[in-house]
């Protein structure tokens, strides 16, 4: 791995390389949804309409705020393999700077197969989240 890479990029790197060790879409599955088992917890009070993700056919929140310069992410969905999803753009975006977020496309979606193997409501659930969480990295830019 490339130290010079942007931490963004690196994250979508070690991802991909991770999928990569499953030989099928099951296994691939199975371990998306363990993820989102593994997230942390997303207290009642912030599940408001303002943090809930428009384009999501199941229920999906995302609180995002500034610290320290880096942007971070928190998530919950009402759906097994969507948290998983959420946990997915977590390690890639979360507590990252919003230059390095802007500086790098989500190729990874593509590269772990996500546009091929997620049904077409999940897809668009998918890049409904990346809008926000890089319209959130456009309007925290360090100047």
């Amino acid at each position: 791995m490339n130290s010079l890479m942007n931490p963004v990029a690196q994250a979508q790197q070690e991802i991909v390389e991770e999928f990569q060790l499953f030989d099928d879409w099951m296994a691939r599955y199975e371990h998306i949804i363990d993820l989102g088992k593994a997230l942390p917890d997303f207290p009642v009070e912030w599940r408001t309409e303002e943090n809930r993700i428009r384009g999501c056919q199941s229920q999906v929140w995302f609180q995002m705020q500034m610290h320290d310069g880096l942007l971070d992410i928190q998530g919950i969905s009402d759906a097994a393999i969507v948290s998983g999803l959420i946990a997915i753009l977590l390690r890639v975006y979360s507590g990252r700077n919003p230059d390095d977020i802007l500086d790098t496309g989500p190729e990874f979606i593509s590269d772990i197969g996500f546009d091929e193997h997620l049904s077409p409501t999940r897809s668009n659930g998918l890049h409904s989240m990346l809008k926000v969480i890089y319209e959130q990295a456009a309007q925290n830019l360090s100047n």
